[in-house]
């Protein structure tokens, strides 16, 4: 199976590094793609330097269009499978085969990696623990299947769905609407623990001034991606 592993950045410099060289040093032969989201800082620099494959978008397009992006390039290179990890070395790669096992089986066509299954490393934070409880309390009904981590950035996905999230795929803090988009496409998803680690540099896309529009927006998304597909199938 042909893998690529998409990595989404944004203002990285402080931890784009670290994350390469990770990713180099445990799977010297893997295919990244890393997408850097119209950086003001010296990711693209670093990028350059350790001469990693990556595209540069001409504006900021945000997480959404970013690894939408990347699935792109899955599609456009015939990918068998695709996985997404943050560039801020929150996700450890050393779960990567962890991550693509259900899919060479043939058990699922996303697989997740929950923090909240063993409850492992690093949590977020209380607030933010409350606000994933929620989104995956409304996941979970429009879906009728639980998913313990809704908000998860650490995901696999097989060809079948590169294709799909290449041609639609939400744009603003996608993760949890791109749940409930791959139940309604008919997707078989699984979770798997994996214990992540704290930002050590840099700074959070979601602040706590956002965190409110963040629960507002991702909420409606959610309801309204249930609602449409529910239209279009009558």
């Amino acid at each position: 199976m042909r893998v690529l592993i998409i990595i989404p950045a944004y203002n990285e410099e402080e931890n784009i590094e670290k994350v390469i060289l990770c990713i180099k040093k445990m799977y010297p032969n893997a295919d990244c793609l890393v997408v850097n989201d119209c950086s003001t800082d010296k990711t693209e620099e670093i990028l350059r330097r350790y001469n990693v494959n990556h595209v540069c978008l001409p504006i900021n397009l945000g997480i959404g269009g970013a690894v939408q992006t990347g699935y792109q390039y899955a599609l456009d290179n015939d990918y068998d499978v695709a996985i997404q990890m943050d560039g801020d070395g929150q996700h450890d790669p050393s779960y990567l085969c962890k991550l693509l096992e259900p899919i060479e089986k043939g058990e699922a066509n996303i697989v997740i990696g929950s923090r909240f299954i063993t409850m492992e490393g690093f949590q977020s934070s209380a607030v933010r623990r409350l606000g994933i409880g929620i989104l995956g309390m409304l996941v979970s009904l429009c879906c009728l299947k639980k998913i313990r981590d809704v908000t998860s950035g650490f995901r696999a996905v097989d060809k079948r769905f590169i294709k799909i999230f290449a041609n639609d795929y939400p744009q603003d803090y996608p993760e949890p609407e791109a749940i409930v988009s791959a139940m309604m496409h008919g997707g078989i998803i699984k979770e798997v623990p994996v214990i992540m680690k704290e930002r050590t540099g840099g700074v959070s896309s979601i602040s706590y001034k956002k965190s409110i529009y963040y629960m507002v927006k991702v909420s409606l998304a959610i309801l309204i991606c249930r609602i449409s597909f529910g239209i279009r199938r009558k």
